[in-house]
């Protein structure tokens, strides 16, 4: 019986040498719509999918394949003669190697096209028939990927694909189709923890390793929303690295969270702020440079121009910088460069860089110079367990209140540091707490187990951080704390290095103790009701 060939794809790139190759060694090919009439035109011999159905297109190209005449010949078992019986008695041949590629609905997606229009890229003849092809891949070859084109085409005059080829194609065809129907499932479902989670992430590269160099790793990134690392545009340097990735993931939300000093992004909790009446720093206030080290912000801080930001960034570690990341929510300007450059830094990131503080930077040859998007978080992040996948809502809430405790209130001048270390406290590993002056983030403890240690290592690290004459030579004011404080330890310590103003969620059973605290040296304390856990 003489072989066939179904092909039938939106993605033509190599298909016609896939099917000039089957033709020269015997094979019939068939055909659908615009797969036919591009190899015609390539002078291919094609025998029109209807010829073989005996049913024509119809629906707009909705049905085409969706035939017994199809699938039987697909899913007939070649070692079952009742299997070719039933062939042969419907008059029906075998069909030998199917090669499908879907309706790009993972592209589609992504554009602001209509619910309906983007509907009409929801692939069903294609799935089911690479489907059905997978599941008999032992008489059936099935591609879905002009990369495997070349092995299949360099096994014909053998006249068999190997079993081992045939069983990763099949494979990566249920792949492909499971993350296509997930993207589909993301796209119509309306809940936010559904029964099954759809999962649709696309391979963007093999790493060199993962967080240790006896690890393998790779990237995969969400066939739907880009989100940052799918939008970012490397113009210089090494290849990006595991730890690279997760380090520039951090740098990048740290800087957001502040906005990027543009409309598009508005800074953490800026509703919130505007509900209870408290101040926002404006545009030119707002200006943010973080320094990220082994996935813990080791600087942050506020300017009004980025080389203001950057100097007190620097100024909060000049130590733990080295060998860091960098990230900006404002376009790199050439004086901001030229003192990055004066560093080694594995990744600077920002939304632009201008003409000569790109020159500028390219002169280091292996700095990764990171352009990134601009644009909302995700809404729901994920963490990989054991068996399992966590999922939640992004953090996206910087407080549930503005409740004064104390007797003494934080005075306007605090309030700024007092919402900027929140900010900050959100991105730093819990335990954690921030001690903060001239928004910038002087002293930062977290990943610690108890607060009291947290608290120690961000007042020790403000304290030493803080020089007459420097950038940073105020004595930190302020302290923000990412959860409550089960003791009045942290308030007594605040106290003791000269703090006057604290922030934190609130709702121990012992708050009284720390309000008691605060009152007996005049330090103010504010509630938020909302914990920032970041483990």
């Amino acid at each position: 019986m003489k072989k066939r060939a179904l092909l039938s794809v939106f993605y033509k790139e190599g298909v016609a040498d896939l099917a000039s190759r089957l033709a020269e060694s015997g094979w019939e090919i068939l055909s659908t719509g615009g797969t036919a009439t591009y190899l015609r035109d390539a002078a291919i011999p094609v025998t029109d999918i209807s010829a073989l159905t005996g049913f024509p297109e119809c629906l707009d190209g909705r049905v085409k394949t969706l035939h017994p005449a199809v699938h039987a010949g697909i899913l007939a078992r070649r070692e079952e003669k009742s299997h070719l019986d039933t062939l042969e008695q419907l008059k029906l041949g075998t069909i030998d190697l199917v090669c499908v590629n879907l309706y790009p609905f993972f592209e589609k997606a992504r554009t602001d096209l209509s619910r309906e229009e983007i509907i009409e890229f929801i692939d069903i003849g294609g799935p089911a028939m690479l489907r059905s092809a997978a599941k008999n891949y032992r008489d059936v070859i099935v591609l879905t990927d002009p990369a495997d084109y070349p092995p299949v085409i360099e096994s014909l005059p053998a006249g068999t694909v190997p079993p081992a080829l045939r069983k990763r194609l099949a494979g990566k065809v249920f792949a492909l189709t499971s993350a296509y129907d997930a993207a589909v499932a993301r796209f119509l479902l309306d809940e936010d923890y559904p029964d099954y989670w759809p999962c649709s992430l696309s391979k963007a590269q093999n790493l060199r390793y993962g967080e240790n160099s006896h690890q393998t790793a790779a990237l995969y990134l969400n066939t739907g929303k880009p989100g940052v690392l799918g939008s970012i545009e490397q113009l210089h340097g090494k290849e990006l690295s595991y730890n690279n990735i997760r380090d520039l993931d951090l740098a990048w939300k740290a800087v957001c969270a502040f906005g990027l000093a543009s409309d598009d992004l508005l800074p953490l909790g800026t509703a919130e702020l505007e509900a209870f009446g408290l101040p926002e720093p404006s545009a030119e206030g707002r200006v943010c440079c973080a320094a990220v080290k082994h996935n813990t912000p080791c600087g942050i801080a506020l300017g009004s121009s980025l080389p203001e930001a950057y100097a007190k960034t620097y100024a909060c570690d000049p130590v733990s910088i080295f060998g860091g990341i960098v990230a900006c929510n404002v376009k790199i300007d050439p004086l901001t460069a030229e003192k990055l450059s004066e560093l080694f830094l594995e990744i600077v990131a920002a939304p632009d860089f201008d003409t000569e503080a790109l020159e500028i930077l390219k002169k280091k040859k292996n700095l990764r110079i990171i352009r990134a998007p601009r644009g909302p978080r995700e809404e729901r992040e994920c963490i990989s367990v054991d068996g399992g996948l966590l999922a939640q809502q992004t953090d996206r809430k910087l407080l549930e209140k503005w409740e004064v405790v104390t007797q003494a209130a934080p005075d306007p001048g605090l309030l700024a540091n007092l919402i900027f270390g929140m900010r900050v406290v959100s991105c730093v590993k819990s335990n954690a707490i921030v001690a903060v002056t001239d928004l910038a983030a002087a002293g930062i403890g977290g990943g610690e187990t108890n607060r009291i240690w947290a608290a120690e290592r961000a007042l020790e690290r403000a304290r030493k951080t803080v020089t007459a004459g420097g950038v940073l030579s105020n004595p930190a004011r302020a302290l923000a704390s990412d959860a409550f404080f089960p003791f009045p330890d942290v308030a007594e310590a605040a106290a003791a290095a000269g703090i006057e103003a604290i922030i934190q969620p609130g709702g121990s059973v012992n708050d009284k103790r720390s309000v008691e605290a605060c009152d007996r040296r005049g330090i103010a304390m504010v509630f938020t009701g909302a914990r920032h856990f970041k483990h």
